[in-house]
């Protein structure tokens, strides 16, 4: 049942564009990894949060209205909070 896959034709990088960027890169994909290099620089680190399409459905509500109300009084996330406090330091914040 296993199939060879033939990826070779889609994994291929257009051509570079002249005039662009040595590289192949779209002058956009370029401003991204700049700015994700600047960012990396200073400490930070880029996350993907994933949302469903329906968050504002009824269902996905109660979900999260549950998960809240399950850690309302859990004494692990209010050390949590407790130490996030802790560290907290608004200083040079706007």
């Amino acid at each position: 049942m296993d199939r060879k896959v033939d990826k070779s034709a889609k994994t291929k990088r257009p051509p570079a564009v002249p005039g662009g960027p040595a590289n192949g890169r779209s002058a956009s994909a370029e401003r991204v990894r700049r700015h994700r290099e600047k960012m990396k620089a200073t400490g930070l680190k880029p996350v993907t949060i994933w949302v469903p399409e329906d968050y504002k459905s009824p269902e996905f509500r109660a979900e999260i209205r549950r998960q809240c109300l399950v850690l309302k009084n859990d004494p692990h996330e209010r050390q949590i909070l407790a130490e996030i406090e802790d560290w907290y330091d608004a200083e040079g914040w706007k």
